[in-house]
C-alpha cells in the first residue's frame, strides 16, 4: 500500500514543482505514472522511496521500496556489490567462512547464506554472467548499470518496486527481460516510462499534471482512448464557447447600433419640438450614461466568456506539432551517400565485427542501426560521419551535410543561453524576432530565452536541438539519432515523430523503441553482430 496525501514539493530554488497531490496504490497494483517533462514524476518516485521529503503532506508506504533511478552517476564510485547494497553482507559471509564468527558478522548476514549464489543467478538472468561484484560501476555501460540495479530486485525480493525510465538504456533483449518481469511479478509496481510497450503491460495509468493526478483504470492504450474522448469533448467545449463569444460580440454590436439609431431619432424629435438647450444637455448626458452602462454590461459578459475560453484552450494538448520547416529541394532521392566494402575496426588488435561489413546508404532511406550493447554501433556511426577510418576494407563518402544527435546532446553548448544557442545555428541570418518565433514553436517562451543550457532537462535539450536545426533552414543530407526517445516524455515523442516524418532526407536511428521506429517508418535494418 502506498498513500500520498496533500503532497507539496518545492525545487531547491523555491519554485513550486508538486502541489497538493494525492494518490493511493493498493498491494499488487501495477501502476504507470505518466506526464509531461517537468511535472514532477521522478520527484514523486523519490518521495515514495523516502529519498526526498515533501514540504507538506504525508507519505505512507507499507514496506521499504526498491528504487531504480533514471540517472546512475551517483553510483559511479561504487562497486557492483555496493550499488546493490549487499557489500556488507558479502563481507560478513566471507569473514564467517574464514572463521571470524562474531555477533556483528552474524547480524549483518542475517541468515542469508545463499547471498552469493542468488547474486550470480540474478546477474546471469540479466545477461551479466561474467560480471564481478567488486567491479566499479563506472566501468559499465548505461545498459549494464540498469541491468545491475534490476538484478537487485531478485536479490532483495521487495514488496514494492519503483522504476524510473527502466528501459532507457536497455537493448532489445534487455527490454524483453524487463517486460517479462513486469508481467510476472506480484510486487507492487510504480513505473515512470515513455516506453509504450512497457506501459501496456501495466494495469492502471496515473497521469500527473499541474492540477494533480487523474487515474485511468486500464493500460496505456485504454488511457489513449479515454484521452481522445476527453479531448474531443474539450474541443467541443472550445467550439461552443467560441460560438458564444461570437454571439456576444454580435449582440454587443447590434445593441450599440440600435441604441445609436434610437438616440439619433430622439435627438431629432427634440430639436423639432424646440426643447430648451439645458434640457437637451440633460437628455444627452442621460443617453451617454445609458450607452456606457450598456457597453459595460456587454464588456463584462464578453470578458467572462473570453476568460472561460482561455481556460479551456489552456487545457488543450499541444496539437500544434513542431515542424522542421526545411527546404528539402537540395535532396536527391537515390543518390549514394555512403558505401562500405568489407570494413572492420579494431580496438587493441581485437576486431569489432565477426564478419566484415558491406552496405551502402542512399538519399531518402530510413535505416535502423541495431545491435547489442557493445556491438560497435557508435563506432560505425563515427565511420559514417568521417570521424574514424576503418582498419580494414574501403569506404566511399559523398560530400554531404550530416547531423548527429547523440545521447549526450553534444551539439548543445552548456555555456550559452537558450537564445544564444539558437543564434549559433542562425546561418540563414534570421531576424531576432524570427529566431524567437522558432523558439516559441518548440515550447521555449520568453521566460526561457535567457536560461542557461546547463539547467535544461534531457527532453528540453532535445527540443532545443531540433529547433536549432530548423533555424539552419537547409535540410541536412543525413540525420543520425542515437536513442532519441530516451529522455523525452510522451508528448515530446509525438512532436519528434511529426518533425521526423516531415523530413525527406536520410535518417539513421539507433533505438530500441519499436513504437517510435514503426512511426518514423524505419524499415531497413543494419544489424551488427
Amino acid at each position: 500500500m502506498i498513500n500520498l496525501q496533500h503532497i507539496t514539493y518545492f525545487h531547491p530554488n523555491k519554485d513550486l514543482l508538486v502541489n497538493d497531490v494525492n494518490l493511493s496504490i493498493n498491494r499488487h497494483d501495477k501502476v504507470a505514472l505518466i506526464g509531461n517533462n517537468g511535472t514532477g514524476k521522478s520527484t514523486l518516485l523519490k518521495i515514495m522511496a523516502g529519498l526526498l521529503l515533501p514540504a507538506q503532506g504525508s507519505v505512507k508506504v507499507d514496506s521499504t521500496p526498491y528504487y531504480v533511478p533514471q540517472v546512475f552517476g551517483q553510483f559511479n564510485e561504487l562497486t557492483v556489490a555496493q550499488a546493490l547494497q549487499i557489500a556488507d553482507k558479502l563481507r560478513a559471509l566471507r569473514a564467517i567462512l574464514d572463521g571470524n564468527v562474531t555477533e556483528s558478522n552474524l547480524t549483518l548476514l542475517d541468515d542469508d547464506w545463499t547471498i552469493e549464489e542468488r547474486c550470480q543467478e540474478a546477474l546471469s538472468h540479466w545477461q551479466l554472467e561474467n560480471l564481478e561484484l567488486t567491479q566499479p560501476l563506472k566501468t559499465l555501460s548505461g545498459g549494464q548499470k540498469t541491468k545491475v540495479l534490476l538484478a537487485g530486485i531478485a536479490i532483495h525480493n521487495p514488496d514494492v518496486v519503483l522504476l524510473d525510465e527502466p528501459s532507457n538504456h536497455l537493448d532489445t533483449a534487455g527490454r524483453q527481460l524487463l517486460y517479462d518481469f513486469i508481467t510476472s511479478t506480484s510486487a507492487t509496481l510504480v513505473v515512470v516510462s515513455h516506453d509504450r510497450k512497457l506501459l501496456n503491460r501495466l494495469d492502471v495509468v496515473f497521469e500527473l499534471t499541474r492540477r494533480g493526478i487523474t487515474v485511468y483504470g486500464g493500460n496505456y492504450d485504454f488511457y489513449l482512448e479515454q484521452k481522445a474522448l476527453d479531448n474531443n469533448a474539450l474541443n467541443q467545449d472550445v467550439k461552443s464557447k467560441e460560438k458564444a463569444l461570437r454571439k456576444a460580440r454580435e449582440v454587443e454590436r447590434e445593441t450599440a447600433e440600435r441604441k445609436q439609431k434610437l438616440d439619433a431619432r430622439g435627438k431629432k424629435k427634440q430639436e423639432n419640438a424646440g426643447v430648451a438647450r439645458i434640457m437637451m444637455n440633460t437628455l444627452r448626458n442621460n443617453a451617454e450614461r445609458s450607452t456606457a452602462r450598456l457597453k459595460g454590461i456587454h464588456t463584462e459578459k464578453i470578458g467572462a466568456i473570453s476568460e472561460e475560453l482561455s481556460e479551456l484552450r489552456r487545457e488543450l494538448p499541444d496539437t500544434d506539432k513542431m515542424r522542421f520547416g526545411f527546404d528539402n529541394s537540395s535532396l536527391h532521392k537515390g543518390k549514394i551517400l555512403f558505401s562500405a566494402t568489407d570494413i572492420n575496426f579494431g580496438y587493441h588488435d581485437q576486431l569489432l565485427w565477426h564478419e566484415p561489413l558491406r552496405f551502402q546508404i542512399t538519399s531518402g532511406e530510413r535505416i535502423t542501426l541495431k545491435g547489442l550493447n557493445g556491438s560497435g554501433k557508435t563506432t560505425l556511426i563515427k565511420i559514417i560521419l568521417g570521424e574514424l577510418v576503418p582498419g580494414q576494407g574501403s569506404i566511399y563518402r559523398a560530400d554531404n551535410q550530416s547531423v548527429y544527435i547523440d545521447q549526450d546532446y553534444s551539439l548543445i553548448d552548456n555555456t550559452l543561453t537558450v537564445y544564444q544557442q539558437a543564434q549559433r545555428f542562425n546561418s540563414a541570418s534570421l531576424q531576432e524576432h524570427e529566431v524567437k518565433i522558432r523558439l516559441n514553436r518548440f515550447l521555449f517562451g520568453k521566460d526561457d530565452w535567457d536560461k542557461s543550457c546547463t539547467v535544461l532537462s534531457g527532453g528540453e535539450k532535445m527540443r532545443l536541438m531540433l529547433c536549432c536545426l530548423t533555424i539552419g533552414h537547409r535540410a541536412p543530407d543525413i540525420i543520425i539519432l542515437d536513442e532519441p526517445t530516451n529522455n523525452l516524455d510522451i508528448q515530446s515523442i509525438g512532436i519528434l515523430t511529426a518533425a521526423i516524418n516531415e523530413y525527406e532526407g536520410t535518417l539513421i536511428v539507433v533505438s530500441h523503441d519499436e513504437s517510435f521506429l514503426d512511426e518514423v517508418n524505419a524499415e531497413r535494418v543494419i544489424e551488427l553482430a
